[in-house]
């Protein structure tokens, strides 16, 4: 399925076409890159939180996932004790996966360590495709890619969690390491 026009007579990625925090997000965040230590993370957790959710699940809780993990300050997070994993196991308003929680304190542990070598922003993107994608169709896409799978494998090495190459290929499309939008949703380039 190619691009779909909206009530409002705009074309989008079919997965945007109604209005609702799914059309708000792929209208105003989604492919658009992203700056700095904390954007980064904060999309890595919630690409992690993600899988096996909707994507609308998590948008809806992200102003809880922000307040309760520090603003996604990875100092704060890697300071993180056994008493914040219960802590947060309680807490209703994010998603309470055991894994996942404990794989956001590594991963802000593994952020910290990074800044020794370039820095998680810097090493993210040098795993930006070469020849990005630009697909006309949902039929076209992929959920992985050559990068996506070097960058998860780079990142496990590094410490990270969590970071399989389709959730690496889903952070790449959403801070915008190359444009995801279909060829005719007005996002695209």
């Amino acid at each position: 399925m190619g691009p779909v026009i909206g009530e409002d007579g705009v074309a989008r990625c079919p997965w945007a076409g109604g209005p609702g925090v799914m059309r708000d997000y792929h209208d105003t965040e989604w492919g658009e890159r992203v700056h700095g230590e904390a954007a980064y993370l904060e999309r890595l957790t919630l690409e992690a939180f993600q899988s096996g959710l909707s994507w609308s699940t998590i948008l809806n809780k992200r102003p809880a996932f922000r307040e309760v993990f520090g603003g996604f300050d990875a100092d704060v997070i890697a300071a993180f004790d056994a008493a914040d994993v219960e802590r947060l196991m309680q807490e209703p308003r994010i998603v309470r996966n055991r894994l996942k929680i404990e794989a956001a304190i590594t991963n802000a542990r593994a952020t910290v360590a990074l800044r020794a070598a370039e820095g998680l922003e810097a090493f993210v993107l040098s795993f930006a495709p070469a020849d990005p994608p630009a697909w006309h169709d949902t039929d076209e896409m992929t959920t992985t890619s050559a990068e996506s799978i070097a960058l998860s494998k780079a990142l496990k090495k590094r410490g990270f969690a969590f970071v399989g190459p389709t959730t690496m290929y889903a952070l790449m499309e959403a801070i915008g390491v190359f444009d995801p939008h279909l060829v005719g949703c007005f996002r695209r380039g």
